[in-house]
């Protein structure tokens, strides 16, 4: 690719993992150029939606402003049973994906980052910047040139939806049913979003909603503000993360079921740490912080997915959760806070 002499981080990927990076690395004066292969953005995913409070810091050190709906905690749903956590520290951020997107591309383009939509990665021969940054997703093809590709072990059918509803809750909220959870998300004032995660292909939302039928009663005659939408959460775990000059982030450098809600977190964390290596020249240091951040989400992303797996587990999960609700703050604290990568940016 021509032009890429003298910049010091090539990042392949303009969604949020990407953007972070470059807008992380252009605030402590790095020269950045960002490619995606999309006409352009904002680019809509089916997600949760729900930035931890951990997310929305990152955010704030970066820059970026994005308007959305605060939430408290996490609250837990089976069957009769309720059990429910406020954040030790901060305020979750509820707030559309395409909504956030949008905000760092507008923050990368308010700090001289160049974003070049509707490029193709075609090789890393073609790239002459001192490192190559894979941001570009679970299929990355910068992981696959890099000789760093590894199969996903764990795939799962994801569906959402958004409803004209006033948020009933200050909690995002999860639905557990047999093989299949709902997230509900407040991400306005008068607009919720509505995720689904399950082990087999789910016909539509209607068929979901199915699954949960005190979420179906409360949704009942909202209007749907956006079409459902499908995807796969995936879960892969890469023995390296980076390679001579190359160094993965977000979902290309490996990810935890979107049962834990922290993809996001992750890659934000993963681009503040990056651009860290960067500037001293030693990859090795973002390789030893990767290997942390993902090693608390891996087990609480196993946790729950037991918890999916078997009622029995998940029964009793739900009986020792609602009935020491100290257990469920301590689990959380350590959820949204455990791992933390580098210190804050200079803006």
């Amino acid at each position: 690719m021509s032009g890429t002499r003298g910049v010091d981080m090539f990042v392949v990927g303009g969604g949020p993992a990407g953007l972070a990076c470059a807008i992380a690395g252009a605030l402590r004066g790095l020269k950045v150029r960002v490619v995606d292969v999309a006409p352009g953005g904002p680019v809509d995913k089916a997600c949760g939606e729900g930035l931890l409070p951990d997310a929305v810091e990152a955010l704030r050190r970066l820059g970026v402003r994005v308007a959305g709906r605060q939430f408290a905690g996490i609250r837990f749903h089976e069957e009769e049973r309720v059990a429910q956590a406020r954040f030790p520290v901060g305020l979750g951020l509820g707030v559309r994906r395409t909504e956030l997107h949008g905000a760092l591309i507008q923050r990368a383009s308010q700090i001289g980052v160049r974003v070049e939509w509707g490029t193709a990665f075609r090789g890393l021969d073609e790239i002459e910047a001192r490192f190559v940054i894979g941001a570009d997703g679970g299929q990355s093809r910068v992981r696959e040139a890099a000789g760093l590709d590894h199969p996903a072990t764990t795939r799962r059918v994801g569906l959402r939806q958004h409803f004209t509803v006033t948020p009933w809750s200050e909690f995002v909220e999860v639905y557990w049913g047999d093989g299949v959870q709902a997230y509900v998300t407040p991400v306005a004032e008068r607009e919720v979003g509505v995720a689904f995660l399950a082990t087999r292909r789910l016909q539509g939302v209607a068929e979901a909603l199915a699954c949960f039928p005190e979420l179906r009663e409360r949704l009942e005659g909202a209007e749907a503000t956006s079409k459902a939408k499908g995807g796969l959460t995936v879960t892969r775990k890469l023995g390296r993360v980076t390679s001579g000059r190359v160094a993965l982030v977000g979902d290309a450098s490996g990810s935890v079921d979107a049962i834990t809600g922290e993809g996001l977190n992750l890659a934000f964390r993963q681009a503040e740490s990056l651009v860290e290596a960067v500037l001293a020249g030693r990859l090795e240091r973002y390789e030893e912080a990767h290997r942390r951040v993902m090693r608390t989400a891996r087990v609480m992303s196993e946790a729950l997915l037991w918890m999916d797996r078997s009622a029995v587990v998940r029964h009793g999960a739900m009986a020792g959760l609602s009935n020491c609700p100290w257990v469920f703050r301590g689990l959380l604290g350590v959820h949204v806070g455990g791992g933390r990568l580098a210190g804050p940016l200079t803006a």
